[in-house]
């Protein structure tokens, strides 16, 4: 399976990406985009084409606490799918995804796909780990009930969740090591989370790391836990854990540690 993005409106930062000051997710960059894509990577179609954050304001990255924008200038949900469908039509795209999307905004792609007929979103890439399962509260009922799937993305929280970042640690070439701002898992709260998830792991003989992705893969509404690997062995642990059931125990105790630290990076 090969998917990519193509990324909107981005408030002054990726200025590599197309034009700036006209990077919205309408008919032009999105084709634009698409047939960049296509040739970098050496391919006629992609299985999946994906939106990778709303083109209009809304909460992602971690924001919290939602501002109503009354004059929205965003391109409308309906021409974007419009744009998407002509690719679909021409070969190019097999299906689309959203991405950092809230549940208000799968279900007008949903609705309006339906309404008219274009192409309907088969899943969403959010974030989703130990350290930030929002995608809970309202996505996972989405998710199960129209059949598009999460496509979860950090769910080790930049490799924190291995515990390899505690106790002031920098391994050398590690990801927090080498770009220290990336602050999003990485709060006094979600060190404390962490410290507990891996006493937790080693208190029942589990790896840190495959004990925080085995329980993302257990979830139900589930399609692709999207792992990231910088060594062999850590890409064979990193498979691995998908051959690891967590019992009933340690999921309690997985639910205890959420309820004293719930979602510390969100």
């Amino acid at each position: 399976m090969l998917a990519s993005k193509v990324a909107g409106p981005a408030d002054g930062w990726l200025p590599h990406i197309r034009d700036e000051a006209n990077r919205r997710l309408d008919r032009k960059n999105i084709q634009q985009a698409l047939n960049d894509s296509l040739q970098r990577l050496q391919t006629d179609y992609l299985d999946l084409y994906q939106l990778h954050w709303p083109d209009r304001q809304t909460n992602y990255f971690g924001k919290l606490g939602y501002e109503h924008i009354e004059n929205d200038v965003s391109v409308p949900v309906e021409e974007t799918l419009e744009a998407l469908k002509e690719q679909v039509d021409a070969g190019k795209i097999r299906a689309i995804g959203l991405s950092n999307e809230t549940p208000w905004g799968v279900m007008q792609f949903i609705r309006l796909a339906e309404k008219l007929n274009l192409p309907r979103v088969v899943s969403v890439q959010n974030p989703y780990s130990l350290l930030n399962r929002t995608y809970e509260v309202g996505l996972a009922e989405v998710s199960i009930r129209e059949s598009a799937g999460l496509l979860a993305y950090s769910p080790l929280g930049f490799g924190v969740l291995s515990g390899k970042y505690l106790n002031q640690q920098k391994p050398a070439g590690a990801r927090l090591t080498l770009y220290p701002d990336y602050a999003r898992y990485s709060s006094e709260n979600a060190i404390k989370a962490t410290s507990a998830y891996v006493d937790l792991a080693r208190e029942n003989d589990l790896d840190p790391a495959q004990m925080a992705l085995a329980y993302v893969t257990s979830r139900r509404f589930l399609t692709s836990n999207i792992i990231g690997a910088t060594k062999i062995d850590q890409l064979r642990d990193n498979i691995n854990s998908a051959y690891i059931e967590l019992n009933e125990t340690v999921l309690e105790q997985i639910e205890a540690i959420h309820q004293q630290y719930p979602n510390p990076s969100p």
